[in-house]
């Protein structure tokens, strides 16, 4: 166990927000087919939003929750599959934009596609912990829409853009507030089943062989979810013994809205009742690297998520890995 606090969460949304009947418009796809299929009736795009400013309009929420400024965080974690450029890190730019003192806090980026905020969440805990540093902001912060494949529609509706953030700081005294048990796995067999094969030195941008439909998003969503359902039982069943949890002992589940078929399993086969689930993927969508700190930061907002109640994080990313989080809020 980690002695550590959430002590604010935070979020933003780009304001325009497209229906699904606009992209079944635009995809040729037959009308409702996007809700029947996937439960995902909008989502939000961002159209002028940079990535670092949705980072900082959700920093700035998460430090207002926590009751502490910019200058108390020494730590900057930029937990995202979208990078605003290759080089520095986006981490280095939220600290400049959010006008944090210069060399006060160490920026840096973490990539684990959809788990990328709770990979950044387990290691900033234990540098917390550590008494490495003494505050650190985690913020996933996605925009998607450039880097969809029209020519994959079946996989290009599922996302939306958003950003959100978490303070994290030692449990004071007489506070209940750690991070009970994590867990992670990566069954590299299915590394091909989710891919942008362009942008790295393989398939680099300069490279006249990489064409730009390498440089988008590609999934074989049956072989992912065909994959993760049989993964993710003995998984959770793993998790739940270090944990010297129950699933009757979680009082919130905040999953990765990855598909409604994909959370309606958490129900259906994991054992966990629907008043459990936290769901916001019909109106929000798939927002990779942010979205769980999306749906945790919404629940708390408003009062789904209480302080001191046991919150299960847990999700599945490309690689293809697996992981969760328990912690007591």
């Amino acid at each position: 166990m980690l002695k550590v606090k959430i002590a604010g969460l935070g979020h933003y949304l780009p304001e325009h927000v497209v229906s699904s009947a606009e992209l079944e418009a635009e995809y040729g796809l037959e009308a409702g087919w996007i809700a029947r299929t996937t439960r995902i009736y909008a989502r939000h795009r961002a159209l002028d939003e940079t990535t670092v400013q949705m980072a900082c309009y959700a920093a700035q929420d998460a430090l207002a929750a926590a009751g502490m400024a910019v200058h108390d965080v020494d730590l900057i974690i930029a937990a995202a599959s979208g990078r605003q450029q290759a080089i520095p890190c986006t981490a280095a730019f939220i600290q400049r934009e959010l006008g944090a003192p210069d060399g006060a806090s160490a920026c840096f980026d973490l990539d684990a596609t959809c788990l990328s905020f709770i990979f950044g969440l387990q290691t900033a805990a234990h540098l917390v912990a550590a008494g490495t540093y003494r505050a650190a902001l985690v913020v996933s912060s996605e925009i998607t829409r450039r880097s969809l494949n029209p020519q994959e529609p079946h996989s290009a509706v599922l996302f939306g853009d958003a950003a959100a953030a978490a303070v994290l700081v030692p449990t004071p005294p007489n506070e209940t507030a750690q991070l009970v048990c994590e867990q992670f796995a990566t069954y590299s067999s299915g590394a091909d089943l989710t891919t942008i094969l362009g942008g790295g030195t393989l398939h680099h941008p300069n490279d006249p062989a990489t064409s730009p439909t390498m440089n988008t998003f590609s999934m074989q969503g049956t072989g992912v979810y065909k994959k993760a359902a049989r993964l993710v039982k003995p998984f959770m069943e793993q998790f739940f013994t270090r944990a010297n949890w129950s699933r009757a002992d979680v009082d919130v589940v905040v999953p990765h809205q990855a598909s409604g078929h994909a959370l309606d399993l958490l129900v259906a086969r994991y054992g966990f009742t629907p008043g459990q689930v936290v769901r916001n993927l019909a109106e929000r969508g798939n927002c990779v690297g942010a979205s769980i700190p999306l749906a945790f930061s919404e629940a708390v907002a408003n009062g789904r998520i209480r302080r001191g109640q046991r919150v299960l994080l847990i999700g599945t990313g490309a690689g293809l890995t697996l992981g969760a989080i328990g912690l007591v809020f």
